[in-house]
């Protein structure tokens, strides 16, 4: 979606920006970093922007996001071009563009993408450390995600909350009054499901999202790991064996075809009443509640975290998204004062409250917001940030971790032990010899 300087540039504050040079954004009087110790930055005379963002499943993120980049516009003179794309796509655009050197001057980029080409990026640490001294620091995960020793490589966005989504008749008809949160009862709930309802439908195939969420969680909760804290690949081990042979008898209480699923694949089949349980954002919920169609549905969800397993505690990955500033850019102190007036509290507050608890912030100082208790549903939402673990786990993120969450190393390895392709001790090994193709230690 392109947004034109003429279209923006609305009343005289706008043409006036636009007429005397670009405002400094981070310096007082600008009411939007009033009283914030921030960096100054002045965008480049006739400096321009483009922006590729992913496609949003809230239609209130990206009619929020597009407000905060015309308020910027308005204040700068800065003309900013926001483009989509699907969520598969930004990850391989995102590389194309670091490696030719052109493309979108800023991306928001998933989970340690960052990390595949570190040395493309502008250095934003004067931004992220700034706004980590203002907010009371970042939630430890999504601070992971952005940041390369010492130095932030890019700016944490938010945390897209995975959560369980079921129908509360369904569950109630399985004979459950309440959701399990134990990973033993949730495998008997989903048998029940397939005998007495509907049955459950969870993404196996290559969804950046919901597949990543549900494959680590089954290996996490049971106690595997893809690496150990030194980077050494530890995949193949009896915790990872135990999470795969889970994998396999839930897995044969699912809706067939699961392994093909891509990120919208568990929405369309979950509105469609042929499932009762998913894993997915709070944004299948208001498909169903925006649409008089599905006031059925819509409600009937109910909302509960993904269920503790042996490992005894929570232990969830949680789609990331961070923006990254290209050193291929013309405008870099443009770009850089667009990611922090956008990332500040007065429009993150916003943001987050139009995104329907869809996102979660990344800075603690931010979390305290009314929209997790405007609706019952969104409550197991605002855990996110906090309880994330990053898919480099239990090792250091870079080049190794990236590119093996780029390769589905995990889903892959979760989809073929529980669809029967491999057995778990077969789909281990194999995992373990995909993982040591990037992990040198």
């Amino acid at each position: 979606m392109s947004i034109s300087r003429r279209n923006l540039l609305l009343g005289a504050t706008g043409l006036a920006a636009g007429a005397a040079g670009a405002k400094l954004i981070g310096a007082t009087p600008s009411p939007a970093f009033a009283q914030a110790s921030m960096p100054t930055f002045k965008p480049e005379q006739g400096a321009s922007l483009r922006v590729l963002r992913w496609t949003p499943f809230v239609k209130g993120d990206e009619d929020s996001w597009l407000a905060n980049s015309k308020k910027f516009t308005e204040m700068t003179g800065v003309e900013v071009r926001v483009d989509k794309e699907s969520w598969e796509d930004i990850r391989p655009k995102a590389a194309v563009a670091a490696n030719v050197g052109q493309g979108p001057d800023i991306m928001l980029v998933w989970f340690d993408d960052a990390f595949q080409y570190p040395d493309k990026l502008l250095d934003v640490t004067d931004i992220g450390t700034a706004f980590a001294q203002k907010y009371g620091g970042y939630y430890e995960g999504l601070e992971g995600y952005a940041k390369r020793g010492d130095k932030f490589i890019a700016l944490p966005i938010a945390a897209i909350g995975n959560g369980i989504l079921y129908r509360e008749s369904m569950v109630k008809a399985a004979g459950f009054s309440t959701f399990p949160d134990k990973t033993d009862a949730f495998l008997e709930m989903c048998k029940a499901l397939k005998a007495k309802a509907k049955p459950a439908g969870f993404a196996l195939g290559k969804a950046v999202g919901d597949g990543n969420n549900f494959a680590h969680w089954i290996l996490w909760s049971h106690g595997g790991q893809l690496v150990d804290e030194k980077g050494k690949v530890v995949v193949n081990s009896p915790e990872t064996i135990k999470a795969l042979q889970y994998a396999r008898e839930l897995y044969q209480t699912f809706i067939p075809g699961t392994e093909s699923w891509l990120d919208i694949n568990n929405n369309r089949v979950f509105l469609a009443g042929d499932i009762s349980v998913t894993a997915n954002g709070v944004s299948l919920y208001y498909s169903a509640k925006n649409d008089p169609k599905l006031a059925e549905i819509a409600a009937d969800i109910r909302s509960a975290n993904l269920p503790i397993g042996p490992v005894g505690k929570s232990a969830e990955l949680h789609q990331t998204t961070s923006g990254v500033i290209f050193q291929y850019t013309k405008f870099p102190n443009a770009a850089k004062a667009y990611m922090q007036f956008m990332l500040d509290k007065p429009q993150m507050d916003q943001w987050i409250t139009a995104s329907s608890a869809y996102c979660c912030p990344p800075l603690r100082g931010m979390i305290d917001n009314p929209v997790w208790e405007s609706d019952p549903v969104h409550k197991p939402y605002k855990r996110a940030s906090e309880t994330l673990r990053t898919n480099g786990y239990a090792g250091p993120l870079g080049y190794a971790s990236a590119a093996t969450m780029a390769d589905y190393v995990v889903v892959d390895m979760v989809a073929e032990a529980a669809t029967g392709q491999r057995t778990p001790e077969e789909a281990a090994k194999r995992a373990e010899t995909r993982a040591n193709r990037y992990y040198r230690v």
